[in-house]
């Protein structure tokens, strides 16, 4: 089928798990939301969250999607289940994929968990390891500085550097083997929260294993794009145009990516 598989978020943060799709499954279309606007959602009360994230699904279900990938860890805690039993299409988020991909590298069960105040507060990640391996011993840790610093185009920065190092400080003091990104934004951050942690610690992005279940759900649905022609992938956010595109072109490694401003709230694109 060639229609586009969805992916929302609520910014940039889930370029990581668009780009390991695209990686994945070369053949097929992505169309992407990135709330910028109204970026981070961590911090927002839930229903603020639930009401977002359904208006970025209901912008993309009228582009006719197949599937959607909820690659926004906050809004997958508060309304994945909602989302999956309306829509008609597949429906899948990041908190599952990334819990996976920890149990299967940990050698000790200690496993911390970073992420925004609306996820760590979920307990998402902290209720999905223990239901998959009753023995995980979860250490969550909020970092509120995290997604400001990737949004704004400064995850190489000397000042990530320092906030990152800053904010680890309280996990790095614990006996965890594996570190689970609990938000798109941090592998952003990626190299800089491996170097502070260690080599004696897996730090784990959610986006491989994301990737991994779309294509599973595809095969299985038969579903898949199987078209040789190239994918016409489309972008679209609330916030700078600007801004996204560069953030996007450098983390994506592609030029000339089409990329629209939208107003989610009434459906109205702003070319």
């Amino acid at each position: 089928m060639k229609q586009a598989i969805g992916v929302i978020d609520s910014g940039i943060g889930g370029l990581t798990v668009a780009k390991e799709i695209m990686r994945q499954l070369p053949h097929e279309q992505i169309y992407y939301v990135g709330d910028t606007a109204r970026c981070p959602y961590g911090p927002r009360p839930e229903e603020e969250v639930k009401a977002f994230t359904w208006e970025m699904t209901s912008f993309l279900m009228d582009w006719n999607i197949k599937m959607l990938v909820i690659a926004c860890n906050t809004a997958t805690a508060v309304v994945l289940d909602e989302i999956r039993t309306e829509l008609p299409i597949p429906v899948i988020g990041v908190i599952s994929p990334g819990a996976r991909a920890a149990l299967k590298v940990t050698k000790n069960n200690r496993i911390g968990v970073l992420g925004t105040a609306g996820t760590i507060k979920s307990e998402a990640y902290v209720r999905e390891l223990i239901a998959i391996n009753t023995e995980s011993k979860v250490t969550q840790l909020v970092c509120p500085k995290f997604v400001p610093i990737v949004e704004s185009f400064q995850y190489n920065s000397d000042i990530a550097k320092k906030i990152v190092k800053e904010t680890l400080k309280p996990i790095k003091e614990t006996d965890i083997d594996t570190l689970i990104l609990g938000c798109t934004h941090y592998p952003l951050l990626g190299p800089l929260i491996e170097k502070e942690m260690g080599s004696h610690v897996h730090v784990i992005s959610s986006g491989e294993e994301t990737a991994s279940e779309v294509s599973a759900i595809l095969h299985y649905k038969e579903i898949l794009n199987i078209e040789s022609a190239p994918p016409e992938h489309r972008f679209f956010t609330t916030g700078s145009k600007e801004l996204f595109g560069k953030i996007a072109s450098d983390w994506l490694g592609i030029n000339n990516l089409s990329i629209h401003a939208t107003n989610i709230e009434k459906g109205v694109l702003k070319l």
